[in-house]
């Protein structure tokens, strides 16, 4: 088995708990929270900037993020998180896929699939309103370069990026 593919095992392993709600204990936006939708923005992470939207049940909830980093690319990202504990200050983690396609005036676009594992904290600021950080754990599934000739190998570390991000539970 190559390198990279017990890499990929280990990580759907480690995220397999959040994906499938195990800690089921926790609670997330607040106990008994129900269901609901949270709107945003994030800084870093997907892009320099990306537009989110998080559907929500207790303790777990699907991100959904369209972003861009210079205007010339465009950036989707599904992840599903678990937020654990009660408090104004919760710890989260999740699992899911990152795309991006860019647009650089080459003979066709650019595409990638990225596995991301964001981990981090998000404090509730006052009733509807959240800010929080993640470290974005990321790495490189397929890509499709946009020139035809370039056939280098996908780097497959893992590579952390920075997130905060602003949340308002409608």
């Amino acid at each position: 088995m190559a390198r990279y593919e017990r890499t990929l095992l280990l990580m759907l392993a480690l995220g397999a708990p959040v994906l499938l709600g195990v800690p089921a204990s926790a609670a997330a936006q607040a106990p008994g929270a129900g269901d609901g939708v949270r709107f945003g923005v994030s800084f870093g992470g997907i892009s320099t900037v990306a537009l989110t939207v998080e559907l929500f049940r207790d303790s777990r909830s699907l991100d959904i993020g369209l972003g861009t980093w210079s205007f010339r690319d465009l950036s989707l990202s599904v992840v599903a998180k678990h937020y654990f504990g009660a408090g104004a200050a919760r710890p989260v983690m999740g699992a899911g896929l990152w795309t991006v396609t860019s647009w650089s005036g080459e003979e066709r676009p650019g595409f990638a699939v990225v596995f991301r594992a964001p981990v981090g904290v998000e404090w509730v600021i006052d009733g509807p309103h959240a800010v929080g950080a993640l470290l974005n754990v990321n790495r490189g599934l397929w890509v499709r370069r946009s020139d035809p000739e370039d056939d280098l190998p996908l780097n497959r570390r893992l590579v952390p990026l920075p997130e905060v991000y602003y949340r308002y539970r409608s």
